[in-house]
């Protein structure tokens, strides 16, 4: 990692106020690391052996053996032999065309801050040579390299932060299913396998992000995950920086974390008191890649730039997931949304990163238009809280996501800033001026033609106070 990323990481991370004991009490006391407030959108990827089917979803081999007239027993029946096995995919999980440093370049390309990789999911293969998951890894089978920690190596050299995805439970990890067909009064599973592959994780690659996940068959008195968090803010090597999800056990999705994902492609539409972030994926019926996937199955750029613009307003980051391909590409079709994406934060980036919610979300007039703002100030205990007395807010943000009929845009919200001595400007167009007035109550903005201004999707809007 470079050392400028290494003092970064460090100057946003949050003090550690005293020990944290593994309790829910203590461990959500913990300040958020600044860093990952800031930063706001990330990359996530769903990458393993589900990658070579590529068919139904990355639940393919759950969905295939525990439902035999099901789609994905079908495509079986069509297209294999008999009795062939899901392991018999691991061999051509071949990532030929991997290259962890293109990857990265176009990451840092779409204006991304930070990458979450898939280090295992349910299907129980790791990304990384796990000493506890015996010939069924990528050092040993498959790409016979270690994806985890080349793309960690590749992200950080590009200056974005890197993060691991890590399923708790695994489909049919025979130490796992003796647990579970004890109702979980032994732990053999959490302490030799699960245990072991976290801290190999934390160790070896120093992750910023534990994104936990497959936790909803057993209690987190099971997984052991207080006493893991604990490890992680204590002593672990990455204790000062590291954020935690909220997938933790039965009960503790959207109540325990230094951020909550609640569900899937979480976006309530309004503030949230606690940070949280909403992971969506471009594939709009699948994580995992799928060969056979439509042009309409795929988000629009206007849907990608709504759920982001949408999820900052409320406190929220914006995570993205594409699937690559059994060979290690990325499909152009996503490539192309992860660049516009890029080209529109190249324009509009000063609206989205480093901001806070503002005193309204979006506009009582007009629910196209939402808003951020900038304080001079961070709350690592209460990041998604709205400006208090107490605060200096230098800018506000209105980001409007639908152009207005006869170039005129109406906005209540902002009325009594064009009543006092504020200043308007459209980012990327600062040039062109921006006349406005109080018509009904409400504040009247004429723009300039549409075809004279950069972004082509979304449009953000700067107010600051003249000087």
């Amino acid at each position: 990692m470079e050392l400028w990323v290494v003092l970064l990481l460090f100057s946003l991370a949050s003090p550690v106020i005293g020990d944290y004991e593994p309790t829910w009490e203590s461990l959500d006391s913990r300040p958020l690391p600044e860093w990952y407030d800031k930063f706001k959108i990330g990359i996530f990827l769903h990458w393993g052996v589900f990658s070579v089917p590529s068919y139904g979803s990355e639940w393919f081999w759950n969905h295939w053996k525990d439902n035999s007239t099901g789609k994905e027993a079908a495509f079986i029946n069509r297209n294999y032999k008999p009795g062939f096995t899901y392991q018999e995919f691991a061999p051509m999980f071949t990532a030929e065309f991997f290259d962890p440093n293109k990857w990265a370049e176009l990451f840092q390309n779409a204006g991304a801050k930070y990458v979450v990789l898939t280090s295992k999911h349910h299907e129980g293969f790791t990304m990384f040579p796990s000493k506890r998951s015996y010939s069924w890894n990528s050092m040993e089978i498959g790409p016979h390299r270690d994806i985890v920690g080349e793309l960690s190596k590749a992200v950080k050299e590009k200056g974005l932060v890197f993060g691991v995805y890590h399923s708790l439970y695994e489909w049919y990890n025979p130490i796992y299913l003796n647990d579970k067909s004890k109702n979980f009064t032994t732990r053999d599973y959490a302490e030799t396998k699960l245990w072991p592959d976290l801290k190999q994780l934390v160790n070896d690659y120093e992750p910023s992000v534990i994104w936990s996940d497959g936790e909803w068959e057993a209690y987190d008195t099971y997984w052991k995950s207080t006493e893991f968090i604990a490890w992680l803010y204590n002593e672990s090597p990455i204790k000062d920086h590291v954020v935690v999800n909220d997938r933790w056990g039965i009960g503790t999705y959207c109540h325990h974390g230094d951020f909550y994902n609640c569900q899937d492609r979480f976006n309530p539409g309004k503030l949230q008191d606690h940070k949280w972030e909403n992971a969506f994926t471009l594939d709009r019926l699948s994580w995992g890649y799928r060969r056979n996937v439509d042009l309409q199955e795929v988000m629009t750029m206007e849907h990608v730039l709504r759920e982001i613009i949408t999820t900052v307003s409320c406190g929220g980051n914006a995570l993205i997931n594409v699937g690559p391909t059994k060979e290690g590409t990325i499909a152009p079709i996503f490539q192309e949304r992860l660049l516009s994406l890029g080209k529109w934060l190249d324009i509009n980036g000063q609206a989205i990163y480093e901001t806070s919610p503002w005193e309204h979300q979006f506009d009582s007039n007009n629910n196209n238009t939402w808003y951020t703002c900038k304080k001079t100030k961070y709350n690592g205990l209460k990041p998604t809280s709205k400006p208090l007395e107490t605060d200096v807010v230098t800018d506000i943000y209105a980001i409007v996501l639908q152009w207005p009929v006869h170039n005129i845009l109406y906005l209540n919200a902002l009325t009594p800033y064009v009543r006092d001595n504020y200043d308007m400007k459209m980012l990327g167009n600062e040039d062109l001026a921006l006349n406005w007035k109080i018509s009904n109550g409400m504040a009247a903005i004429l723009l300039p033609d549409k075809a004279r201004v950069r972004s082509e999707y979304a449009w953000a809007f700067r107010v600051v106070k003249k000087t």
